[in-house]
């Protein structure tokens, strides 16, 4: 296919005299019933920051303990990143959406009932096998369904419903604050589970799965379902086929990811995942009401704090959602990301002393809010939706599995580090190591990624075939 069409590509609808159709309905269905697993993501891994005041009492737990019962979820959900991606290859996306809600479900009963810190460690690492899935398969999911112009908003809806999970999360922290509440706290995430689950029996197969496995028809049926009337969906079809017929025959295959033309895709969606973890999100989702009373704020403040957070990762997901179609991925990155930065390093100074005085308690609690804004906005509203979008469809099961791999790896390692980090070189110095993180984060973005908004999946792929850099290639007009 001739290189300039390869770069170009852009809404199926754009040249037309009325302009761009309104999808469908069941469009915006598919995102929401599917981006539950998000909810489901963002309370089951947040529920721990408000449940670890208690727990760590009712079980009398150590600080090495805390971390191995905050971190063991993300150790199943690496494994599920791996699972799922190869599942997804052969039993289809939708299937293995449902099977992730089971799980989730599953493991949030075994975890309220957890009669010990053993059973209650197992629990959390079945519901780390949930949470990797979902992290894995719903974004993929959403992004092989959704028209190119609105695929970036439907897509971090569910980085929304993940915010929206740990908001919720904070909530219950705080009303079910008291010795055996955290039982609790664990087992309303069986709601969601159930609605998942449900939910997803009633919505159609990905597309572009359906054209990997020969049932053209199939797929034609689906998108005509998805695009608007008029749409040329036949078109469409065989533009995948098209794509499909580029890939190695035995598609999903981890050794195809060792193609030299993988590379650059694979080093920015895995680049990404890795410091969307590095710049210490979840070391404050996970630890700041811990932090904070340890810092001598009080349980009541500090649960009042991290439900401000929960607040603000809603805003940002609300803000996120509209500037990664509006300002486009990469400009939403390098917008925000120094303000993220620069919160960070003010937290650094801040706790550098004592925090006995009120200005300085004010400047912590700021400085969090305004750093959870920005790193959201900045970094978590586009890193479920870039690997997805730039990684070719005959790998994306286990590409995408080995960005979300890499994700829940770091994620893992800031967990088991944070209070230990903390407890060795102080709160100062563990935050100005992730302001640092944060500035790296930026001369990465600027010197790597490539800007997807508005572009077909089809399209960013054959820009991998470009003689030019892939970057170059994406972004030539």
């Amino acid at each position: 296919m001739p290189e300039a069409t390869a770069v170009t590509d852009r809404h199926p609808t754009a040249g037309r005299p009325d302009g761009p159709r309104r999808p469908p309905a069941m469009v915006y269905a598919v995102a929401a019933v599917s981006a539950l697993g998000g909810l489901l993501f963002g309370y089951d891994t947040g529920i721990i920051s408000g449940a670890l005041l208690h727990l760590r009492e009712d079980l009398a737990l150590s600080s090495r303990e805390q971390e191995i019962v905050v971190s063991v979820i993300l150790l199943g959900a690496m494994a599920g990143a791996l699972l799922s991606g190869r599942a997804a290859v052969r039993h289809g996306r939708r299937k293995v959406v449902i099977a992730v809600a089971v799980v989730f479900a599953v493991g949030a009963v075994a975890a309220a009932l957890a009669p010990d810190v053993t059973t209650l460690v197992a629990a959390r690492f079945v519901l780390g096998l949930a949470v990797g899935g979902a992290s894995n398969m719903v974004p993929v999911y959403i992004a092989e369904m959704a028209p190119a112009e609105i695929r970036g908003r439907l897509m971090v809806l569910f980085q929304l419903m993940v915010a929206i999970g740990q908001l919720i999360a904070y909530l219950c922290g705080w009303a079910l604050n008291g010795s055996g509440g955290w039982r609790v706290m664990f087992a309303l995430a069986v709601v969601p589970a159930v609605a998942l689950a449900v939910g997803m029996t009633l919505l159609p197969e990905s597309p572009r799965w359906l054209v990997e496995q020969g049932r053209r028809e199939e797929a034609v049926r689906t998108l005509r379902r998805l695009r608007p009337a008029g749409a040329d969906v036949a078109g469409e079809v065989a533009g995948i086929a098209a794509v499909l017929a580029d890939g190695p025959a035995d598609g999903g295959s981890w050794r195809h990811l060792r193609a030299r033309r993988l590379r650059p895709a694979l080093l920015i969606a895995v680049g990404i995942a890795a410091f969307s973890q590095l710049t210490g999100i979840n070391a404050v989702v996970y630890y700041a009401p811990t932090i904070l009373d340890d810092a001598g704020f009080g349980d009541s403040v500090a649960l009042l704090t991290g439900i401000g957070i929960g607040a603000m990762l809603v805003v940002a997901g609300v803000v996120g959602a509209l500037a990664v179609d509006k300002a486009g991925r990469r400009r939403t990155m390098l917008w925000f990301l120094p303000g993220s930065a620069l919160a960070m390093g003010v937290l650094a100074v801040a706790f550098a002393g004592s925090t006995d005085s009120a200005a300085q308690r004010w400047t912590v609690i700021v400085a969090l809010f305004v750093y959870i804004l920005c790193n959201g906005i900045g970094m978590q509203a586009v890193v479920w939706l870039i690997g997805p979008e730039i990684l070719p469809l005959r790998v994306r099961g286990p590409a995408t599995s080995l960005s979300t791999l890499s994700l829940w790896g770091f994620d893992l390692l800031i967990a088991m580090t944070a209070l230990t980090a903390i407890n060795a070189v102080g709160r100062s110095g563990t935050f100005l190591v992730y302001a640092l993180m944060n500035v790296a984060c930026i001369v990465f973005v600027a010197l790597k990624v490539p800007e997807t908004k508005g572009r077909s999946l089809e399209s960013i792929e054959r820009a991998l075939h470009s003689p030019l850099p892939f970057r170059k290639a994406l972004e030539r007009n």
